[in-house]
């Protein structure tokens, strides 16, 4: 039942539950750009190359803590889509033990246009919002996913 100030706690639930599903399917059938299409890239692959599109290259180190998992994760991960062509893994000029990566130039803009339109969706999604409310928007939604969460990968 919907109350003055907003929807009650079971309607919001409810709402949210019709929601999300929709939400997962959107995003699994965002299609990938024909460029990267010989690219075997999985939902953890949009996580890492979103950090680096965003915030630039870093390291091996930087993106396991941004990801929140293990360096050695990580940094298979970058493996993976280095081999692939998508990323370069560079010698840190300021210390050669530390790798820095990259998107590869040739494929930066179809990483661009393939995270442009989630991008622009949160954009338009959370401008009206006071920054306050999009810090609630946002740990809401982590503290659903905390609360879905199970398990030692958690």
């Amino acid at each position: 039942m919907s109350t003055e100030a907003g929807l009650s706690l079971e309607d919001g639930v409810r709402r949210l539950l019709l929601l999300m599903p929709r939400l997962v399917g959107r995003a699994k059938r965002t299609p990938v750009p024909a460029e990267l299409n010989g690219c075997a890239l999985a939902p953890r692959h949009l996580s890492l190359l979103s950090y680096l599109l965003f915030d630039g290259p870093m390291t091996v180190t930087e993106l396991a803590g941004r990801l929140e998992v293990a360096p050695t994760t990580a940094s298979l991960m970058v493996g993976d889509l280095s081999r692939q062509g998508v990323l370069n893994r560079d010698e840190d000029p300021a210390d050669r033990r530390r790798t820095i990566v990259s998107i590869t130039p040739e494929r930066r803009p179809a990483v661009d246009a393939w995270l442009a339109r989630g991008a622009q969706a949160w954009s338009n999604a959370l401008a009206p919002l006071t920054p306050a409310e999009r810090r609630l928007v946002i740990s809401t939604l982590e503290a659903y996913e905390h609360g879905t969460c199970e398990g030692p990968s958690c």
